[in-house]
């Protein structure tokens, strides 16, 4: 077993959040922070939209298997868990929407109401601890810069966090469930962006600057263990995959290549190993990383509907 030491809060855990001394749970965040379970919701395949919610078993390459639906075909959504629950917020019906819900990872089925963002948009970021899930950024009418959070075991609206330190949407969102980062997008300008923005996810304020990417890009995946954070294919960016340690800030590192070059696609972990699903026009595709073991993504299987623009989140 292998410990990690938090150096912002002092904490120890370990991949499944668990670490005992003398036979009591001490340190960290002392319930499951990723599962097994990873869940792909929403997208697009060339101009329809998509309902669809399938999963995989992070652990075991194959091909996904269908979970339930989306209370509305959607693009767009962005996607986050606390391990158990996991939540879809925001997207593009026929027009942009404020819709939050959620399903219980372990069972399959349909969506739930959970309710509304502060702001209807699409594209949005999402990253989250065990208890809060904070959605950051997006495209309204402009690039919006919004965070917004919620208390993922209680439904109920979003409440306002802070802002980015600069509008954009289609970041990858991640976290080591205390610090949550925000990388890439495309900004107010029109432009690929960079820039990584970070936040303490129990504290609410605006977005700090963290560092940069190694490719400016938007729409990538993104996913992350205790210690490191991953940011995968992206428009402008193509098949790279690079990497930050997230309690550092500072530039992030080559970590290797995607199996396709493409952007719009989806990621989810479980807490060592990585999976991207979809991207581009409607790609099958989810291949997978070992997240403390830099390298090229490798096969994992096929959606079971092919689609970009999805969320991810996992749990078990």
């Amino acid at each position: 077993m292998s410990l990690t030491i938090n150096h912002q809060t002092n904490d120890i855990s370990n991949s499944t959040g668990t670490v005992k001394l003398n036979g009591t749970a001490v340190g960290g965040d002392n319930s499951p922070a990723w599962g097994d379970r990873g869940l792909f919701a929403g997208g697009r395949t060339g101009t329809t939209n998509q309902d669809v919610i399938d999963y995989v078993t992070i652990s075991t390459t194959s091909n996904a298997t269908d979970f339930g639906n989306l209370s509305a075909a959607r693009y767009g959504p962005a996607g986050l868990s606390n391990g158990s629950r996991g939540v879809f917020g925001g997207g593009q019906e026929n027009l942009q929407t404020n819709t939050i819900e959620y399903v219980t990872i372990a069972s399959t089925g349909n969506a739930t109401d959970f309710g509304d963002l502060t702001v209807t948009r699409r594209s949005a970021s999402a990253c989250s601890d065990t208890t809060r899930g904070v959605f950051a950024g997006g495209i309204t009418s402009v690039r919006d810069d919004t965070m917004d959070y919620i208390t993922i075991a209680s439904t109920g609206n979003a409440t306002d966090f802070g802002n980015l330190s600069i509008g954009r949407f289609g970041a990858g969102g991640c976290s080591d469930m205390t610090r949550g980062l925000f990388g890439g997008g495309n900004d107010v300008n029109g432009q690929e962006s960079n820039v990584i923005d970070y936040i303490t996810i129990q504290t609410t304020s605006n977005g700090t600057d963290f560092g940069d990417l190694s490719v400016a890009r938007s729409e990538l995946g993104s996913c992350s263990d205790f210690t490191r954070g991953i940011f995968a294919g992206g428009n402008g960016g193509s098949s790279v995959i690079d990497y930050v340690t997230i309690a550092y800030t500072g530039n992030a590192t080559d970590f290797g290549d995607l199996t396709v070059n493409r952007y719009r696609n989806a990621g989810s972990a479980n807490g060592t190993r990585g999976v991207f699903g979809g991207g581009t026009l409607g790609e099958t595709v989810i291949d997978y990383i070992t997240i403390q073991t830099t390298g090229n993504a490798t096969d994992f299987g096929d959606l079971s509907v092919g689609r970009f623009r999805a969320a991810a989140c996992s749990g078990t």
